[in-house]
């Protein structure tokens, strides 16, 4: 079993120690997913929800915070994000918004956390602003999709629709 890093031998908590480690080009993508009834779906689509752009909106929360990812997690450090995309995509068949974050810098230090941070308001952001349409929202599945850089390399969930792709071009073969 690997050692924690954020636990000293005392068992304490402690911020993980990256002085000695390279400068890499890092990336996360995460990923999550809300439930929604058909008719709060067909708001959010005609844009008839009072509180304004519910997808603007909640894109502009999830990236702020992936950038104050390290003031809400205590034992974070800050980075300089050089990139952070959000994405929609609206799933009308099962009545879900599937947001997808990707961050990316150059650090000593990977961006996981930040990744799912901007995933958990941007889904946080879509339920406050149609909670008084639909109070059955289901917030689910939020979960790191890929990351790269730093001495651990690259890492692909299982779940990730790039594993699901390869995994069928290795059946093929």
């Amino acid at each position: 079993m690997k050692k924690l890093t954020h636990i000293n031998q005392k068992g304490d908590a402690q911020l993980v120690d990256i002085t000695d480690k390279a400068i890499t080009h890092r990336k996360a993508i995460a990923e999550g997913t809300i439930q929604l009834n058909k008719e709060t779906l067909k708001l959010i689509q005609a844009n008839l929800i009072k509180k304004g752009d519910v997808l603007s909106t909640a894109k502009i929360a999830g990236i702020q915070a992936a950038k104050k990812t390290w003031e809400l997690i205590p034992l974070c450090h800050s980075i300089n994000l050089t990139k952070i995309d959000i994405n929609f995509n609206i799933d009308k068949k099962n009545n879900t918004i599937v947001c997808q974050s990707s961050c990316e810098c150059f650090a000593q230090t990977g961006l996981e956390m930040e990744a799912l941070s901007a995933i958990s308001i941007a889904l946080l952001t879509i339920y406050d602003m149609v909670k008084a349409v639909d109070r059955t929202m289901v917030i689910s599945n939020i979960h790191l999709v890929e990351k790269s850089g730093g001495r651990s390399g690259t890492y692909v969930s299982k779940d990730s629709v790039k594993a699901k792709v390869k995994k069928t071009a290795n059946k093929k073969t």
